[in-house]
């Protein structure tokens, strides 16, 4: 994989997880109004857009794990930064809804 290749996949991976990072938030905002299905179905999107990331970034693993050496440029770093960053906010979700629950 060119070290271009692996710049677009980064790219992938920070709209993923950005759109994934938006969700969550407006997720909590409904949470915050006591919309709690609207809340579930934000949550439910995002986690389909991280699903969407790790495909992404299984690429880039696949590559490594055959041999294929991959550059990583800047934007994978924070391709890999921006998406860790996204599923410890989905991690910590579960809790923020339950404070807007009670």
């Amino acid at each position: 994989m060119t070290k271009e290749e692996a710049t677009m996949v980064g790219f992938e991976i920070v709209a993923y997880s950005g759109d994934a990072r938006t969700k969550l938030l407006l997720a909590l905002e409904e949470a915050k109004k006591q919309n709690f299905e609207k809340c579930e179905a934000l949550i439910e999107e995002a986690n389909q857009c991280l699903v969407d990331a790790h495909k992404s970034q299984t690429e880039l693993l696949q590559e490594e794990a055959r041999g294929q050496g991959v550059e990583v440029g800047f934007i994978t770093v924070h391709a890999q930064d921006h998406l860790m960053t996204t599923m410890l906010l989905k991690d910590i979700m579960s809790t923020l809804v339950d404070v807007y629950k009670k």
